[in-house]
C-alpha cells in the first residue's frame, strides 16, 4: 500500500521569522517515523495540546516543522503485528501522537501498536473523534470519581470548565448516573445548553475567584476540574468531608496556592488523572463505556466539523478561550 499511496495531504506547523504558521502541505508516507501500523486517518479531534503545539510550545513539541493532532481514527492500511489487519477500523491518542510524532492532522500516521486500540463496534471514526480525548478524559475522571465510592446521595458534585469539550461531557455524563450536578463556566451564553446536559445549576467562574480564606462552606460532595490554578484551589476548600475531586486540565494555571487544611480537616480527595499515557487497555475500556451505557447523545449532537482550512482559526479559538464543545476535523472535507 505505501508504494500505491506515497504522498498525502497535512496540515503542518513551521518556524518562521513571523513565529509558528501552520498550513497545508504535501508529505510522504516513506518520510513517517518507524512504526507497526501505518494508518490512513479519516477523522481527527481538536485539544488544548494541539493549540498549545501549533503556536510553538516546546514544552509540547520539540521541533518543526510538526504535524500537530493528539487524536486520530481511521483504519489500517499496513501492520507488522498479527493484532492488526488492513481495513481494521481503529482509535490512536495520547503518547507522543501529534506531540513529537506526526499527529492526526495528517491523512496518514504510522504508530507503534502498543498505541493502537480497536474501534468500538457500531462507531464511526467521526463519532469517535466526537469524544476524542476530551471524552476519554471525561470518563476517566468519572470513573477515578466511581472507584472511590463518590456516590449520588453524597450531595451535589461541581464540574469546572463545563463548557469546554472535557467539561461539558462530563456534566452529561455525571448527571446520566444520577449526580446533581452544577456546571462552573465563564460563558453565561452557554447556561441553556449545560442545562440541557443535564447541569441542575450553572454558576460564573467568578465564584471561585481566589479567596484569603483557607476553608470556605462544605457544599460539594466532590466533582471534576478541568482548569486548574486558583479554580482548583477555591473548589477544593468547599468540599464536603470525605469528598473527591478529580483533576485533569490547566488552562487557568498550573500553580495549586491551597493549603493542607481541606486533606487534613476535611479528608479530601485530590484525583489526579492522566489520559496519555495510561495502559492501553484502560483506554479500550473506557472507550467501550462510552460507546454503550455512558454514551452521551448530547456530546454527540454538540460538535463543529472543519476541513483543514479551518485548522488556523479553531486552534487560536483555543487558546483565547472563546471554543466551546468538540472541534472534529474531517480530512474529507479539505
Amino acid at each position: 500500500m505505501t508504494a500505491q499511496v506515497s504522498d498525502y495531504r497535512a496540515w503542518r506547523v513551521h518556524q518562521t521569522d513571523d513565529g509558528f504558521v501552520g498550513a497545508e502541505e504535501v508529505c510522504h508516507v516513506a518520510d513517517l517515523p518507524p512504526g507497526e501500523v501505518l494508518i490512513r486517518v479519516n477523522h481527527a479531534s481538536l485539544n488544548y495540546k494541539d493549540a498549545l503545539s501549533a503556536s510553538g510550545n516546546k514544552g509540547v513539541t520539540r521541533q518543526y516543522p510538526h504535524t500537530p493532532g493528539i487524536d486520530a481514527a481511521g483504519l489500517v492500511v499496513e501492520s507488522a503485528t498479527p493484532e492488526f489487519a488492513a481495513g481494521d477500523a481503529v482509535i490512536v491518542t495520547g503518547y507522543d501522537l501529534g506531540m513529537n510524532t506526526p499527529g492526526g492532522f495528517g491523512e496518514y500516521i504510522r504508530v507503534p501498536a502498543g498505541w493502537v486500540v480497536p474501534l468500538p463496534a457500531d462507531w464511526s471514526s467521526r463519532l469517535a473523534m466526537v469524544y476524542g480525548t476530551a471524552g476519554l478524559t471525561a470518563g476517566l475522571c468519572v470513573d477515578k470519581l466511581l472507584q472511590v465510592g463518590l456516590k449520588p446521595a453524597d450531595g451535589p458534585v461541581l464540574v469546572t470548565g463545563a463548557s469546554g469539550a472535557v467539561g461539558s461531557i462530563a456534566t452529561e455524563l455525571l448527571a446520566k448516573l444520577g449526580y446533581e450536578v452544577v456546571a462552573v463556566t465563564g460563558k453565561a451564553d452557554k447556561a441553556d445548553w449545560l442545562k440541557s446536559l443535564g447541569a441542575t445549576a450553572v454558576i460564573g467562574r467568578e465564584s471561585l475567584v481566589a479567596q484569603p480564606k483557607p476553608m470556605l462552606k462544605a457544599a460539594y460532595a466532590g466533582g471534576i476540574d478541568t482548569v486548574g490554578g486558583d479554580v482548583l484551589a477555591e473548589f477544593l476548600k468547599q468540599v464536603q468531608p470525605g469528598g473527591s475531586v478529580a483533576c485533569c486540565g490547566l488552562v487557568a494555571g498550573v500553580q495549586l496556592n491551597t493549603t493542607v487544611l481541606p486533606f487534613i480537616l476535611r479528608g479530601v480527595n485530590l484525583l489526579g488523572v492522566d489520559s496519555v499515557e495510561i495502559e492501553r487497555d484502560d483506554k479500550a475500556a473506557i472507550w467501550q463505556l462510552l460507546s454503550g451505557d455512558w454514551a452521551c447523545p448530547g456530546a454527540e449532537d454538540s460538535f463543529v466539523e472543519i476541513g483543514r482550512d479551518g485548522l488556523a482559526t479553531a486552534l487560536k479559538a483555543f487558546l483565547s478561550g472563546s471554543s466551546s464543545g468538540k472541534v472534529v476535523l474531517d480530512h474529507a472535507r479539505s
